[in-house]
């Protein structure tokens, strides 16, 4: 990677230039991050160095190094910026910067956390000129695809999109209102924070510090004449119990919940003290879903997969049966990938249907497995299954099912 004369000499001024070289080193580095389409910065006292990571694709990867010098004034910076106590280093903290970074208008979230060696500062970056995607651009298979424009098609009732942070549950959210978004809607939403605008959408931002949290603006929603909600997020009980009672009288419900699967959504709205009947009333559809990257269109070339790679992800049953004409795809790597292979993330989604059947055993407290046995019977396909058949389009590779669809 190219970099310019600041980052290549590691080394700040102590005299009054020094300010001014630190506003150079963190303004290049939200450039970069920008220009490499990176999620997240992450900037961190290790030893005798400040390491500079990006995660770009969902992976860190290493950036530059500072001395260890430097770290106070670039924290202090970051801080001011940001609005926090930059005397303050023994506490986390939180904050938020509205930038114009080369005519881009991005949403800094600024978290500090102080380990052994300093403090640690990670910046996770939201693009707000990036284009939202649309229903037919999130990469779901035909089969997933009905299915989930059936679910958003009922005038009420709760679906859900499940996944851990970083899975791209924002963006299905977003593509879905867009979608929904006409005139003869009234589409509110609460989020934390609100990531990108949509025209028409009535969207609210939770402000904690103010008392305006999930569960008290979805009380306010509800008394809004609202025809779709969205819940950025169920937490707890509270928000999960208002918004069960607003799909259940009227009013169609997107929000996200963190589980690893689509029949684990179930059992946490019980856990979170929703009753087995409320939930089976409640709720369309679950979709569960993770981001696996994408293999370099540049460098990308066939290869003969071994037996036991084949076996190991659970392909043995969707390859030709003539194993030895099998092939799958991989990146060599090129500079347009960075010599990693891969470019760009897509999804893999399991869509889960609660049909009547369901309902019954969800009221009766059957088990995760009954339910999966009952889902199959609807033509079911899994986070794996849908990730092996990315694979074998040679859109992904098989490090990725193994990395990210079996966790």
């Amino acid at each position: 990677m190219k970099l310019d004369n600041l980052f290549q000499q590691n080394v700040f001024s102590n005299d009054s230039s020094g300010a001014v070289q630190v506003i150079n080193f963190i303004n290049h580095l939200l450039e970069q991050a920008l220009l490499q389409n990176a999620s997240d910065i992450h900037i961190e006292p290790v030893e005798e160095l400040t390491r500079v990571r990006l995660r770009i694709d969902g992976l860190l990867q290493k950036f530059v190094e500072v001395p260890r010098s430097n770290h106070n004034a670039i924290v202090s910076r970051i801080k001011i910026i940001s609005g926090l106590d930059i005397a303050e280093k023994r506490l986390p903290q939180d904050g938020r910067i509205e930038a114009d970074v080369n005519g881009r208008k991005v949403d800094l979230r600024i978290s500090t956390l102080p380990v052994i060696d300093g403090e640690k500062v990670v910046i996770r970056i939201l693009d707000k000129g990036k284009q939202l995607k649309n229903l037919a651009g999130l990469s779901f298979s035909s089969v997933n695809f009905v299915r989930y424009k059936e679910l958003i098609s009922y005038p009420h009732g709760m679906v859900l999109i499940t996944g851990p942070t970083g899975s791209g549950k924002s963006t299905t959210l977003y593509a879905t209102l867009e979608y929904l978004n006409d005139e003869s809607q009234n589409i509110i939403t609460i989020e934390d924070p609100v990531e990108f605008k949509i025209k028409g959408v009535n969207q609210i931002s939770v402000n904690n510090k103010a008392g305006l949290t999930f569960a008290k603006g979805l009380r306010s929603i509800v008394r809004q004449d609202p025809n779709i909600i969205m819940v950025g997020e169920i937490r707890d009980g509270e928000t999960a119990r208002i918004a069960v009672q607003a799909a259940l009288t009227g009013h169609l419900v997107f929000s996200t919940i963190h589980t690893n699967t689509a029949i684990g959504a179930i059992t946490r709205l019980i856990d979170l003290g929703i009753e087995p009947f409320l939930v089976a009333a409640a709720l369309r559809g679950v979709v569960a879903q993770r981001l696996v990257r994408t293999i370099c269109v540049n460098c990308k070339e066939q290869y003969a997969p071994t037996n036991t790679e084949i076996s190991s992800a659970g392909l043995s049953a969707l390859a030709s049966s003539d194993l030895d004409k099998f092939s799958l795809c991989k990146g060599a790597g090129c500079e347009n990938c960075n010599h990693s292979g891969y470019k760009g993330r897509v999804a893999v989604q399991e869509v889960l249907a609660i049909n009547d059947n369901m309902k019954s055993l969800i009221i009766s407290g059957a088990s995760e497995r009954a339910l999966l046995d009952e889902a199959r019977t609807n033509n079911f396909t899994t986070l794996i299954e849908d990730c092996a058949q990315k694979v074998l389009q040679g859109v992904t590779s098989v490090e990725e099912l193994l990395r990210v669809a079996y966790c």
